[in-house]
């Protein structure tokens, strides 16, 4: 339920605690199920590789990493953060590479510079049963660009939070990225009058960009 107190965040006995674009929140602690599913076990995977690792850095590539955390700051939390550890930053980089079958890397990579966006308009045909998702792409992306969608809802939805990795943005054909198989793979086919949502990332050398988000309702079939 919505609290009417200073903002928290955590755990406190059987209850906890978070902001929400609503506000405080206050709510009974539930244990989430966990599907342990082939993504969630590799995630965690490449989590315990690379957090150990750390340890078998070089005192001087450890302390340029260590430094360069310093410039970056973590995401904030009831509107304050701080900066990463060496140790988060390794981390957080190499995830980013095996999320899309990069190998490890060990020196620091250049902090990278982010163009504007190549994704444009996302647009959902429906011909004869047949949908396809499109993204419209100017050009031919100079970085990697990460696909997210979350599961199909209804079209009355305007809020979504859970969006899944489903690979990298195809290259394009004449002016248009086809993510069909992607999502079909993930989520089996939108049904018509449902609506999709889709965040696409640019990465470069494990850093990412903020998420550009688009969504498009799922026509009846013509």
């Amino acid at each position: 339920m919505k609290a009417l107190k200073t903002p928290q965040s955590g755990k406190l006995g059987n209850i906890v605690s978070y902001k929400n674009r609503y506000g405080q929140v206050d709510r009974t602690l539930v244990i989430p199920v966990n599907r342990d599913t082939a993504s969630q076990q590799r995630a965690r995977s490449d989590f315990g590789r690379f957090s150990a690792h750390w340890r078998k850095l070089t005192e001087a590539q450890r302390q340029a990493w260590i430094r360069a955390g310093r410039q970056l700051p973590s995401r904030p939390r009831l509107g304050q953060s701080g900066p990463l550890t060496g140790c988060a930053y390794f981390i957080q980089v190499n995830c980013n590479l095996a999320s899309i079958g990069l190998p490890m890397v060990v020196m620091l990579p250049e902090r990278p510079h982010f163009s504007r966006s190549p994704v444009g308009e996302f647009v959902i045909n429906n011909a004869a049963g047949e949908v396809t998702l499109k993204l419209k792409v100017a050009g031919t992306p100079a970085q990697d660009i990460l696909l997210l969608a979350a599961a199909p809802c209804s079209a009355g939805v305007s809020y979504v939070d859970h969006f899944t990795v489903l690979g990298l943005v195809p290259a394009p054909e004449a002016g248009f990225s086809d993510i069909t198989t992607l999502y079909v793979a993930k989520y089996g086919v939108p049904p018509a009058d449902s609506k999709v949502f889709v965040r696409t990332v640019q990465q470069i050398n494990g850093r990412r960009d903020l998420p550009r988000q688009a969504f498009a309702i799922v026509p009846a079939s013509v």
